[in-house]
């Protein structure tokens, strides 16, 4: 791969995996421990992770269960998901902190995937732009040490760079919309 087009492919990247980070946030009716990944807590005056302060663990398919190593903690925890977006009320038991997942009915279920495939959509927005500032990098270079052929192959490069993850962004959004709207 020529050296002008890597950077672009970090970018496009940087692109997908922020995708991914997005989409496995999202709850597919199954527990997932990554929708608390965005949560922290007061931890001695340091917001702290919620994983680096319980240990969590998915006992059940539908269900989350947070043990903090500290019981003091409990609360902090209990307030920091009740203050989210996550949309689960937290049932403490005075030990851990239990978090039940309805079943998601079929109309919810096609909303998350509506969000899905919008997620995928801007993530092929920005693949695009980054196609498009590549382009008219080349064509700065006109004139330059780059020849007109030389500045039409770097074109095709990023074209098919930007073909194969654009695929990739498809894919991704596919197999999550297929988790979601598996029951």
């Amino acid at each position: 791969m020529n050296e002008k087009i890597v950077v672009y492919d970090e970018k496009m990247n940087k692109t997908l995996n922020n995708l991914n980070s997005e989409l496995a946030a999202i709850r597919a009716g199954r527990a997932n421990p990554r929708v608390l990944d965005k949560l922290s807590v007061d931890y001695y005056g340091t917001p702290t992770p919620i994983q680096q302060v319980a240990n969590v663990a998915v006992p059940e398919a539908r269900m989350i269960q947070i043990q903090p190593w500290e019981k003091g903690m409990l609360k902090e925890i209990e307030k920091a998901i009740q203050m989210s977006d996550i949309g689960i009320n937290p049932t403490n038991d005075g030990s851990m902190i239990r978090l039940v997942f309805p079943e998601l009915t079929e109309e919810r279920r096609k909303e998350i995937v509506k969000d899905v495939k919008k997620k995928g959509e801007a993530a092929k927005v920005a693949v695009r732009n980054i196609r498009r500032d590549g382009n008219d990098t080349f064509k700065k270079l006109k004139g330059g040490d780059i020849s007109e052929d030389g500045i039409k192959d770097l074109e095709l490069e990023l074209q098919k760079l930007t073909d194969k993850f654009i695929k990739d962004i498809d894919s991704v959004v596919e197999v999550k919309s297929k988790e979601i709207l598996t029951v």
